[in-house]
């Protein structure tokens, strides 16, 4: 099945990155969280059920300038707090563009954690720094 398949192709990365959805059907943008996103697309929360196929406009402000993307809703999920979609990239460009949001999910769970386990507050650039020199070299390629 095409939603099975596409749904284990996503790598899960913590993320609390708030990204905005709007749909043709939906009367306004909703602003939600990123759950997991990889190289050719993103899950994402949903307020209704949105129709696989569906086509989708993504913004993700956090990183500058900010990403957007047109997407195709491939999954459908209710969850207890209403909706997760799986979203597909529309072209190749914007499947290349995720991967920097991809780092910034990253960055910012280990800004997270950093909080938590070693009580520092790191700025946005502080933690990307520290990230960087501990990880990037280890992160994941595209398949």
């Amino acid at each position: 099945m095409m939603a099975d398949k596409a749904r284990r192709a996503y790598i899960r990365h913590p993320s609390n990155i708030p990204i905005t959805i709007a749909s043709a059907d939906h009367d306004a943008p909703e602003q939600r969280s990123l759950h997991n996103v990889s190289f050719g697309g993103l899950s994402c929360g949903f307020e209704t059920y949105v129709e696989p196929g569906t086509i989708i406009w993504l913004n993700i402000p956090l990183v500058k300038p900010p990403f957007s993307a047109k997407g195709r809703v491939v999954w459908c999920q209710w969850h207890a707090d209403g909706y997760e979609l799986g979203v597909e990239f529309m072209n190749a460009e914007d499947a290349f563009r995720v991967r920097m949001v991809e780092q910034i999910c990253h960055i910012e769970h280990y800004r997270q954690r950093v909080r938590v386990t070693e009580r520092r507050e790191l700025s946005a650039e502080q933690a990307a720094r520290e990230w960087i020199s501990r990880f990037a070299a280890n992160f994941p390629n595209p398949q």
